[in-house]
């Protein structure tokens, strides 16, 4: 009778969320997966009524008009207050000055491979490619979860970048972009959705703190590179950047509570 009730609590629909006991979410990331009595299962059980696919778009809807006017808020925030008052705008053009100064042909060049590896060519190839390969393989969460995030935080800048006007640096551009979009970086943005994502997923499924810290290093110096190479080409100051990091962060937080709450709506039906 003990090792019948330890296999029905191990596997049976009422088995222990979390990242160390799993019932069928095992083969997804842990981390998309809802605590147990946390808010996103909270959330999902009173949401059972409702198809899981329902449940997450309609969150994924309103995570995206959240993020879009925090976004926005900070923008104004930023280029209303900050910048001219304090002193930041100054101190920013500095910045891009020194780059501009400093530029030989090696560090362009790159500049150049890092706004590539997040710009809109190549983190749709990625992205897309990894979501297709989880829907062959039946993990539709993590599909969802990349797919999303990289859309939540694409769609949040472009609804900022209309809404705050934010020249771009008074250097010699390296490139042929609208001068009033400035605010925030869309390109660091992205990187933090789609590169930190996938830290984000791969580091819930490694037990061994050396390889979690491996792969947030590599994570990290992606994001660090993608900001300095736009600082440099002149097309963002600091503080865009730091926008982008925090466009970013925010998108990827809605989608790993969307997924949650979507995953214990779907688990509240089962049972």
């Amino acid at each position: 009778m003990t090792e019948l009730k330890t296999h029905l609590q191990a596997t049976g629909p009422w088995a222990v969320r979390g990242t160390d006991a799993m019932s069928e979410d095992r083969p997804h990331a842990p981390v998309l997966s809802a605590c147990r009595g946390g808010p996103a299962e909270r959330l999902g059980g009173a949401l059972r009524s409702l198809h899981p696919a329902l449940v997450f778009v309609v969150l994924m809807l309103a995570g995206l008009a959240a993020t879009a006017l925090l976004s926005i808020c900070l923008g104004l925030l930023v280029t209303r207050v900050l910048e001219p008052a304090w002193g930041i705008g100054a101190a920013n053009e500095r910045v891009n000055g020194w780059f501009a100064a400093h530029r030989t042909a090696s560090l362009t060049d790159a500049s150049l491979i890092g706004s590539i590896i997040a710009g809109g060519v190549v983190l749709p190839i990625v992205v897309g490619s990894i979501a297709f390969v989880c829907a062959v393989l039946r993990r539709w969460r993590i599909a969802a979860f990349l797919l999303f995030a990289l859309g939540v935080e694409s769609a949040s800048y472009r609804l900022t970048t209309l809404v705050v006007n934010s020249h771009r640096p008074h250097v010699a551009r390296l490139e042929n972009l609208p001068v009033d979009a400035s605010y925030p970086s869309g390109h660091t943005a992205a990187s933090i959705a789609v590169y930190c994502g996938l830290a984000l997923l791969i580091t819930s499924r490694l037990k061994h703190g050396a390889a979690r810290a491996l792969v947030w290093t590599f994570a990290v110096a992606i994001v660090t590179f993608v900001g300095l190479s736009r600082t440099y080409r002149g097309m963002h100051h600091p503080i865009d950047v730091a926008g982008g990091i925090a466009l970013g962060a925010v998108a990827l937080t809605v989608l790993v509570f969307v997924c949650r709450t979507a995953g214990a709506a779907a688990d509240a039906r089962d049972r």
